[in-house]
């Protein structure tokens, strides 16, 4: 073998000692005063906590909804214009779908944040396709609340 290839241990013995130290990694995104204040926060972890928190929550709406929906109301066949006056009708059903509605929302475009944070390389690239997520998020779901809050069932 030759010394680059050499593991950190040969038969229980270290290779590294005072004339030979363990080269050293700095921790990566290690905070500094350098480091940018819009980056001194958590916002990551909340970011994280939120994906996993909201998640739960949209699996039971979605299984709720299309067990409800599509099952107990007699499936597909009978969703249509009607069905859907009917159901915003009622308060409940007005707020399930707008819950639904803001965290699929807010949980898609948090993940593509993450995405774009991971993928895009350059700053304004990352940059403008964030503004676009940002943007589209928040088109859907201001319209989607519109909708909801404004659909009128004797809409000729």
């Amino acid at each position: 073998m030759s010394a680059e290839t050499t593991p950190a241990t040969a038969e229980g013995v270290s290779l590294y000692d005072v004339d030979n130290p363990a080269p050293v990694i700095e921790a990566p995104r290690k905070r500094t005063k350098k480091t940018p204040k819009a980056t001194r926060t958590n916002f990551e972890l909340y970011g994280w906590l939120f994906m996993r928190l909201s998640g739960i929550v949209l699996v039971v709406l979605v299984l709720g909804h299309l067990l409800i929906q599509l099952v107990l109301d007699g499936g597909v066949t009978k969703v249509g214009f009607a069905f859907v006056a009917g159901r915003w009708a009622s308060p409940f059903w007005q707020a399930w779908d707008l819950i639904m509605l803001w965290l699929a929302m807010l949980h898609g475009a948090n993940g593509l944040r993450t995405v774009i944070n991971d993928y895009a390389e350059r700053d304004t690239t990352r940059f403008w396709l964030k503004m676009l997520l940002y943007t589209a998020t928040v088109f859907t779901v201001l319209l989607g609340t519109l909708v909801i809050f404004t659909f009128d069932p004797n809409i000729r």
